[in-house]
């Protein structure tokens, strides 16, 4: 079976729900928040506007 793309780093909350996830292919850190109905999906940026890669590994 193909391992997913994307793996979730980092979680917090149950009703208000705040996520990192990790593109496997590119290393790009993702900030997901969600709040009842409505949630959004960016990418997480340095002080410099570039974003934050994270070292993939094979695991």
């Amino acid at each position: 079976m193909k391992e997913a793309r994307f793996k979730k780093t980092y979680s917090q909350g149950t009703m208000t729900v705040t996520e990192i996830w990790v593109d496997r292919n590119t290393g790009v850190n993702y900030l997901y928040h969600v709040n009842g109905y409505s949630g959004g999906l960016t990418p997480l940026l340095d002080r410099e506007g570039k974003p934050i890669i994270t070292a993939v590994y094979d695991e």
